[in-house]
């Protein structure tokens, strides 16, 4: 199964396949302290055999068209993680969820990446509303929507449990009718 969106010359997301368990494995074990932060998942990604799992899911959840977890690579490497969750066509809504290899932190690669998966969401999926849930502690993700100009809608409180404590997210989300295509 194949998928792309070409972003710019340096970035294109795309559909992950089997072949890209080693790469991705490699990627989020490196990153795994500060993934670990702000994501509920990552203690159940051991080895490779989690990561395969992993991309057999985002396979099946895009073949049924309920999420489109895609890889970002940055100049030809793999270098993180974006895509739709929990999309809902009948309601054309979905959510955002993203991370980044720290060796590729603060180059503009989320936000780039992001605007295009936007664009892909409302012009291609039809949707009409797109959220993006960020940890309130999460600064530099919470960033990110607010550069897209997302409006904040609120805190939902202690609304993650993450491994020994809640969390609570800041809500964020922008509208087919306010997103502005460049």
């Amino acid at each position: 199964m194949e998928f792309e969106i070409k972003v710019n010359q340096d970035i294109s997301l795309r559909l992950r396949k089997l072949s890209d368990v080693k790469e991705f494995f490699e990627v989020t074990d490196k990153n795994r302290a500060r993934l670990r932060e702000w994501f509920p998942w990552v203690d159940n990604v051991k080895g490779e055999e989690d990561e395969k799992k992993y991309i057999e899911h985002c396979l099946d959840t895009f073949k049924n068209k309920t999420g489109l977890d895609m890889g970002i690579w940055y100049q030809g490497k793999m270098s993180g993680s974006l895509g739709f969750h929990d999309i809902d066509i009948k309601n054309k809504k979905a959510s955002i969820e993203f991370w980044i290899d720290k060796d590729h932190e603060r180059k503009g690669i989320i936000t780039t990446a992001t605007k295009a998966l936007i664009n892909y969401g409302f012009n291609e999926l039809g949707l009409n509303r797109i959220d993006i849930g960020c940890a309130a502690g999460n600064i530099r993700s919470c960033a990110v929507p607010e550069r897209l100009n997302f409006k904040f809608e609120g805190i939902e409180r202690e609304y993650e449990w993450l491994y020994d404590h809640f969390v609570d997210i800041k809500l964020y989300s922008v509208l087919k009718k306010e997103w502005k295509t460049e």
